[in-house]
C-alpha cells in the first residue's frame, strides 16, 4: 500500500523510521489504524466459530499495530517533546483512549471469550494461552463490560478525562521544569559545584548568548548543586524553585492543583462505578497483593522496623552539620550537602571521587559483561533510524548469534526530554506465521554529557540507575512466550515488575564487576580496591533515612487511593500526617511535592507505589540465591532467566519466584542488604 512507505507510521515492515516521523504523520496514521482496528472488532464480534486462529490472532493483529504506532508517538513525546509534537499527541490522544475503553467494555467480545474458554481446543491450551485467557475475561469485567449503557458512557468519558489529565500533569511538570533557570555571574558562587557542571553550565550560558553559568533543574545540574555546592544561597535557591514545580506557586497555567482533585475524584468515581470500596482496592485486583489493608500492613511493618535507623541517620547527620559545618539547624537544601560531608569524613569516600572512574564506554562494556555472564547472551552495536543524535541502537544475541531482541539507548538529559529514567516496550515478542517477531525497548534516563571533549563519566547511583532499567529491559527482551498478552512485562503483576530491575543493581557492588567496568577519565585506571570498600563500607549510609522516605511516598500513595476524604482533609494534609507517622526528614510547608509526583498522577503506579519496597523483598530474596552459590553464576542466572525472565505473565510471579527458590519470598535478606538486621 502507498500509504504505508508515505507515513511512517504505518510502516511496520522493520524497525520504526524515527528519523522520519512528525507532527503530521500522527493524526492520518491514528485515524487509519483506528478504523482497521474497529473493523477487525466488529468482525470479532460474530466470527464462528470461536478459535484462537479465527478470533484472537486477528483482534491481536489489528489492535498490536494500533499500539505500536501510538507507542511512538507517546515514546516520542516523552523524549523529544515540540509544541507541534505535543499537540498532535493531545489531539489523538482521546481517540485512542476512547478505542480502549469501547474495547475494555464490547460486551459481544466478552461473551466470544466466554465462549471460547469453554471449548474444547480450550483445554489443550498451553498455560501463555490459558493466561491469556483468564486474564481476558477478568480485564472485561475491571473494563465495565459489565455496567449498563450509562455506566458504560460514564466509565469511558472518565477513562478519556484521566487520560487527558495524566497527560497534562506531565507536561506541566516538564515545563516547569525547563522554564526555570538561574544565571550566575559570580564564579565564587559555584565552589565546590564539580567541574564539569560547571563546564555545562558555561555552554548553556553561552548557548543564551550570556556571560557566566547557567544553572537548570535538569537533575544532572540540580542533584550536583544540593550536594557539593558551598553556597548555601544557590543550594535554597534552586530547592526552592524544584519544590515549587507545577504548584499554585508559580505560572497559574502550569499547576497541577485542581489537576491532583480531578484525578483523584475521577478515580474514585471510577472504582465505585464498578463496585470496589476504593481506587486502591480496584487497582490491587491486578497486583499480587491481597488488598489494601495487607499493603499498608507491610509498609507499617517496614517502618517500624526502618524508622529506628533513620532516627540514628538524622541525629548523627544534625549533629555533624551542627558541629562541623556550623549548621544549627538543618535544612531540606542541606540534607545533601550535609550528607556528602559526613560520608567523606567517615569513609574518606567522595561520589565525585568515584563518578571520574565510571566512563560510559567501560560502564556500558561492564554492563553487557554482567548480561553474558549471567545468561550466555551477547550485546552488540547495531544501526536503526533515531530520534537524536545522542541515541544509540544495540542487539541482543544468544551464543550461536541469533537475534534475542534490540534495544535503543537514550542517556542524556536534554530540554524538552521528560526527567527521570524508564524503560518501554516499543514492539513486543510474538509468535506468527512469519516467524517470531522479536521484542524492542527503549532504555531511557538523563544523565549529564561529558564536556570539553572528555567522556561522559557517571555517579554510582547512575550506573545503577543504568542496569536498574537493563533490568526492565531483560525482563521484556528475554521472554520466550509468544502470546502478545502474557509476553515480556504483559500480564506481570504491576507489584512484581520492579523484581528483575531491582535484582540487577545487586551486580554494581560486586569488586569483580565494577574493576572492570572503571577506567579513570584522565589517567584510565581502574577503580582501586581502597576505595571500592570505601564504598562498599558507605554502601548503607543513612539507608534508614532513605528507606522512611519511600515509605512516606508509598504510604500516602495507598492512604490516598483507599481511604482519602476530600470533604474532609486536604492531599497536603494527608500527606504531613503520613510525615507525622514514618518521617524524619520534614520538607517546609511550602514543598509541593504532590504537583511533582508523576509516578502516580501520570504514570502507572497509582495505588502501586508499594511496588519498589514489595518488589524489593523479592529481588533482594533473588539475589541471595547467586550469593548461596557464588561459583555456579551461570547455573543460577539460566534458573532465574527460565522460572523468572522468559515466562513474562505467563504464570503468577508468585508462581515464578517459588520456581527459582523452591520457597515463598522472605524479607531477611531485604534487611541484611540495607544493613537493618542487627
Amino acid at each position: 500500500m502507498p500509504v504505508t512507505t508515505a507515513n511512517p507510521l504505518l510502516d511496520f515492515s522493520g524497525l520504526p523510521r524515527f528519523d522520519a516521523i512528525q507532527p503530521e504523520h500522527v493524526g492520518p496514521a491514528i485515524d487509519t489504524l483506528l478504523a482497521q482496528a474497529e473493523a477487525a472488532v466488529k468482525a470479532a464480534e460474530t466470527v464462528q466459530p470461536v478459535t484462537w486462529a479465527t478470533f484472537v490472532d486477528p483482534l491481536d493483529d489489528a489492535t498490536e499495530r494500533l499500539w505500536r504506532a501510538w507507542g511512538q508517538v507517546g515514546h516520542l513525546q516523552a523524549v523529544v517533546n515540540t509544541p507541534a509534537l505535543r499537540e498532535a499527541y493531545n489531539s489523538n490522544l482521546p481517540k485512542v483512549t476512547r478505542f480502549g475503553s469501547a474495547l475494555g467494555q464490547n460486551l459481544a467480545l466478552f461473551e466470544q471469550y466466554r465462549a471460547l474458554a469453554a471449548a474444547p481446543e480450550a483445554a489443550q491450551y498451553d498455560p501463555a494461552r490459558r493466561k491469556v485467557l483468564d486474564n481476558a475475561l477478568r480485564d472485561f469485567r475491571l473494563g465495565g463490560a459489565e455496567l449498563d449503557e450509562a455506566g458504560k458512557a460514564r466509565y469511558s468519558a472518565i477513562r478519556e478525562e484521566l487520560s487527558a489529565l495524566s497527560a497534562t500533569f506531565s507536561q506541566n511538570v516538564l515545563d516547569a521544569t525547563d522554564a526555570w533557570s538561574l544565571h550566575v555571574e559570580d564564579r565564587a558562587e559555584l565552589a565546590g559545584v564539580p567541574e564539569d557542571v560547571v563546564a555545562a553550565a558555561r555552554v548553556a550560558a553561552e548557548k543564551d548568548g550570556l556571560a557566566g553559568w547557567k544553572l537548570t533543574l535538569q537533575m544532572p545540574c540540580y542533584l550536583p548543586v544540593q550536594t557539593y555546592a558551598e553556597h548555601r544561597p544557590l543550594r535554597e535557591a534552586l530547592y526552592r524553585a524544584n519544590a515549587l514545580r507545577a504548584s499554585e506557586f508559580g505560572d497559574a497555567t502550569l499547576d497541577n492543583s485542581a489537576h491532583i482533585d480531578r484525578i483523584l475524584a475521577l478515580r474514585a468515581e471510577l472504582a465505585a462505578l464498578l463496585g470496589f470500596s476504593s481506587y486502591a482496592e480496584y487497582s490491587i485486583a491486578t497486583k499480587m497483593a491481597d488488598d489494601a489493608p495487607q499493603v499498608l500492613g507491610f509498609l507499617r511493618d517496614l517502618a517500624a522496623r526502618a524508622k529506628p535507623y533513620a532516627q540514628r541517620d538524622r541525629a548523627e547527620l544534625e549533629a555533624f552539620a551542627r558541629d562541623e559545618l556550623g549548621l544549627p539547624a538543618l535544612e531540606a537544601w542541606d540534607l545533601s550537602f550535609a550528607a556528602e560531608k559526613l560520608k567523606q569524613a567517615r569513609y574518606s569516600y567522595s561520589e565525585q571521587e568515584v563518578k571520574q572512574y565510571f566512563t560510559e564506554p567501560k560502564v556500558l562494556a561492564g554492563l553487557f559483561d554482567v548480561i553474558h555472564g549471567l545468561y550466555g547472551l551477547r550485546v552488540e552495536p547495531d544501526q536503526a533510524p533515531v530520534w537524536h543524535p545522542d541515541v544509540r541502537f544495540f542487539r541482543v544475541v544468544d551464543a550461536q548469534g541469533a537475534l534475542v531482541g534490540q534495544f535503543y539507548l537514550d542517556l542524556y538529559a536534554r530540554e524538552g526530554k521528560r526527567g527521570g529514567a524508564w524503560m518501554d516496550d516499543c514492539r513486543n515478542r510474538r509468535d506468527t506465521a512469519q516467524g517470531v517477531q522479536t521484542p524492542l525497548v527503549y532504555l531511557v534516563c538523563n544523565f549529564g554529557k561529558g564536556a570539553d571533549g572528555k567522556a561522559s563519566t557517571f555517579s554510582h547511583d547512575e550506573v545503577t540507575t543504568l542496569f536498574h532499567e537493563m533490568g526492565h529491559g531483560l525482563h521484556q527482551l528475554l521472554t520466550r512466550i509468544g502470546e502478545l498478552g502474557v509476553a515480556g512485562i504483559n500480564g506481570v503483576e504491576w507489584d512484581a515488575v520492579e523484581l528483575p530491575s531491582q535484582f540487577m543493581e545487586n551486580f554494581c557492588w560486586e569488586w569483580d564487576r565494577v574493576q572492570q567496568m572503571t577506567a579513570h577519565v584522565d589517567s584510565g585506571e581502574p577503580l582501586p580496591r581502597a576505595l571500592f570498600d570505601r564504598m562498599l563500607a558507605a554502601r548503607n549510609f543513612q539507608s534508614g533515612m532513605f528507606t522512611v522516605r519511600q515509605l512516606e511516598f508509598a504510604l500516602f500513595d495507598m492512604q490516598l487511593h483507599s481511604s482519602f476524604d476530600p470533604a474532609q482533609d486536604s492531599v497536603l494534609q494527608l500527606l504531613e500526617r503520613v510525615r507525622d507517622e514514618v518521617a524524619v526528614n520534614r520538607p517546609p510547608e511550602w514543598n509541593r511535592f504532590p504537583h511533582q509526583f508523576s509516578h502516580i498522577f501520570a504514570g502507572g503506579y497509582a495505588a502501586g507505589y508499594y511496588s519498589y519496597k514489595w518488589a524489593e523483598v523479592l529481588s533482594a530474596d533473588a539475589y541471595a540465591a547467586f550469593e548461596e552459590a557464588p561459583g555456579k553464576v551461570a547455573e543460577t542466572g539460566k534458573r532465574f532467566r527460565d522460572e523468572v525472565l522468559s515466562r513474562g505473565g505467563s504464570r503468577s510471579a508468585a508462581e515464578n519466584f517459588a520456581a527459582f527458590r523452591g520457597r515463598a519470598p522472605s524479607v531477611d535478606a531485604l534487611l541484611r542488604h540495607n544493613g537493618m538486621n542487627g
